[in-house]
């Protein structure tokens, strides 16, 4: 089953509880558009090479279509129209009024240099221009995509908007076209820390709920920003993060003490390697063959909670029967396939699904845009507020339907998004 059909999977068990018109669930099996544009750009060495760009638009009922650019060499179609399928999902769970979309451009940016990425860029701005904008189209940063990337769209757009004589009243200020600016270029305050933090206010909900111990030992696969951020809150309140890994491999605190999140990052900053930097305490040392580990061995430790927080389908049907945690902690997009969600439930495994746990960063880039379209510039503070606010309600709302249907929670978001879908859907 590939990753679209899996997500389509999980809308149909969602629409056996959700008491929505059968129409409903119809449209919401295909996305609304597909775009796809070529994209020529002459390299630093005076040769022309043809990139091929796109953006899936899967769904606008909530608002204007909202998700992430992602600059990859093997980005593949079927992954993004799930991906594009769960920001529908995940806007409607955590209530702003966004609906879904995806894209990107097929290429390996390493391969770049910083003029031709830039150059790139506003190629697929002025291919992509008709079909996006503040009150249409919204992207944001992905994989390989930055808060530089996104300027870089704001002022390609800007200027286009510029000679074109469009009106801001009737348009949208033109740098709310995307979010993930950064802060001289109208972006938030709190964006990057978003995700990270948003997944923390969803967990200290959970522990909670389900009365765990600050005790419990913790397994985070990715230490980039999601996963970085996350692990740095549960570290500085007192939980015990005892596996980390990045794309290279990880570290497994064996002694069950738990690392020094902090040192942690800074040594990858140092060397560059999550395996590399084993820090307890106070001190950083280089970890021992034992105390070295793979991903695929991580997903299987014997820990009380598992938070994979940086690939999609790395919960398998191979290997759902070996997780041992308790509790598995989705803060990547789409980590667990269809398959080994099934034996998670049947094991009795309690899954915190990506559409809640992960929702924090399109929550802020919606205060990012809501600031852009209202000439407001909030503080830090005030983004925090807001952002535990609507994390706190998308996570009570989906415990109760949790509780009242007796299904696990993953179906109950998509039975909330549902019902929240078809009160405004165009039927």
């Amino acid at each position: 089953m590939n990753t679209f059909d899996s997500a389509l999977s999980q809308l149909k068990k969602a629409s056996e509880y959700a008491d929505v018109d059968p129409s409903v669930i119809k449209l919401l099996s295909v996305p609304r558009r597909q775009i796809e544009v070529s994209l020529p750009l002459k390299r630093n060495d005076g040769s022309l090479e043809i990139f091929k760009g796109f953006r899936v638009q899967y769904n606008n009922w909530l608002g204007p279509f909202k998700g992430g650019l992602r600059y990859h060499p093997k980005v593949d179609i079927d992954e993004v129209k799930a991906l594009s399928f769960w920001m529908v999902i995940k806007n409607a769970v955590v209530n702003v009024p966004f609906g879904g979309g995806k894209g990107g451009i097929e290429v390996d940016p390493k391969r770049l240099s910083k003029k031709e990425l830039e150059e790139l860029t506003r190629i697929f701005t002025q291919r992509l221009f008709p079909n996006i904008g503040p009150l249409g189209d919204v992207p944001a940063p992905d994989v390989n995509t930055n808060p530089q990337i996104m300027g870089w769209i704001v002022e390609e757009y800007s200027k286009i908007f510029k000679e074109l004589d469009m009106d801001p009243k009737t348009e949208g200020n033109p740098t709310a076209v995307v979010t993930g600016k950064p802060l001289d270029k109208d972006g938030s305050e709190g964006r990057e820390e978003a995700t990270g933090l948003g997944g923390f206010y969803i967990f200290e909900q959970l522990v909670k709920k389900l009365n765990l111990s600050r005790k419990s030992t913790i397994a985070i696969q990715g230490f980039g920003n999601v996963g970085s951020h996350l692990a740095r809150l549960l570290y500085e309140n007192d939980y015990k993060v005892v596996a980390l890994s990045d794309s290279k491999g990880g570290i497994f605190d064996t002694k069950g003490e738990g690392f020094n999140i902090n040192l942690v990052r800074e040594c990858k900053l140092e060397k560059g390697l999550v395996s590399d930097c084993y820090c307890i305490g106070s001190v950083c040392d280089i970890a021992e063959d034992n105390e070295r580990i793979s991903n695929e061995q991580l997903l299987e430790l014997p820990v009380d909670i598992l938070i994979p927080a940086a690939l999609e389908g790395v919960i398998t049907a191979e290997n759902a029967d070996k997780i041992k945690a308790k509790v598995v902690f989705e803060m990547a997009n789409g980590p667990t396939t269809f398959e080994a969600d099934e034996v998670l439930d049947k094991k009795g495994i309690t899954v915190v699904p990506d559409v809640l746990a992960n929702s924090g960063g399109v929550t802020v880039s919606y205060f990012e845009w809501f600031q852009n379209m209202h000439n407001e510039a909030w503080q830090i503070e005030k983004v925090r507020e807001e952002l535990k606010k609507l994390m706190v309600d998308a996570f009570d709302n989906v415990w109760q339907i949790s509780q009242d249907k007796k299904i696990n929670m993953r179906t109950s978001a998509y039975v909330l998004a549902l019902q929240r879908l078809a009160a405004k859907s165009f039927l």
